[in-house]
């Protein structure tokens, strides 16, 4: 009786030991305390070398906070290129939406973020996927006059520059509506028209471009339009 007991406790002494080695690294970390949590407060911090650490371990790169908003999301509201292009290196989604459908890719687009907009693009950035407003990465960074995005949204492949939003606006639409008027919104107006848009898409009650324009008294995009 006694040899079999020690016989049992052998056994399962090696069990447990052969276990541990072969726990795999990514569970191995998910066993650690609260690791999406530490891992979001990291990238919050810009502790870039620890997050980095933590990816290698196995932490879910597309971790998000309590409002839904992924470790890249968070790096692209802060501005942070660096942590951003760590997150992407290490197959972070571009495309990931938090509570508000805001994601890196159409974040970076509505602040103007020319660098992160082509990281993103370059990275698997979909153009089906649309903010709260329904809109396109497009068609806010027309709206905010931000003129480098703006071109190279415009001029991107297969993107959907005549796309209208919930407001039933396009990104011209949105340049001419919600614009001034001045020359920044004029060089926006200029791209989108040599970029091919339709310069005819009326809003929900059957206003042009060029209608809005002219009541509005923005002569010059008026010209540009004719």
């Amino acid at each position: 009786m006694r040899k079999s007991l020690i016989l049992i406790f052998i056994l399962g002494s090696l069990t447990l030991h052969a276990c541990s080695k072969s726990v795999p690294k990514q569970m191995e970390y998910a066993m650690s305390k609260n690791q999406e949590n530490d891992i979001v407060k990291l990238v919050k911090s810009n502790q870039l070398a620890a997050v980095k650490e933590a990816l290698e371990k196995g932490a879910n790169v597309n971790s998000s906070d309590n409002q839904g908003k992924s470790l890249l999301l968070l790096a692209t509201i802060d501005k942070n290129i660096e942590m951003a292009k760590l997150l992407v290196a290490f197959n972070a989604d571009v495309n990931q939406q938090d509570q508000q459908l805001d994601s890196s890719f159409l974040y970076a687009g509505a602040s103007g973020q020319t660098e992160l907009v082509k990281l993103y693009l370059d990275n698997g950035a979909r153009f089906d996927i649309f903010n709260r407003y329904k809109g396109s990465a497009l068609i806010p960074a027309c709206e905010r006059g931000h003129i480098e995005t703006v071109k190279l949204l415009a001029n991107t492949p297969n993107f959907p520059i005549d796309h209208v939003n919930r407001l039933g606006w396009t990104a011209l639409m949105e340049a001419i509506i919600l614009g001034n008027g001045s020359h920044k919104y004029q060089e926006i107006v200029k791209i989108l028209i040599a970029a091919g848009v339709n310069k005819n898409i009326p809003d929900k009650d059957g206003v042009t471009p060029i209608e809005h324009a002219k009541r509005k008294g923005f002569s010059e995009i008026v010209d540009l339009l004719n």
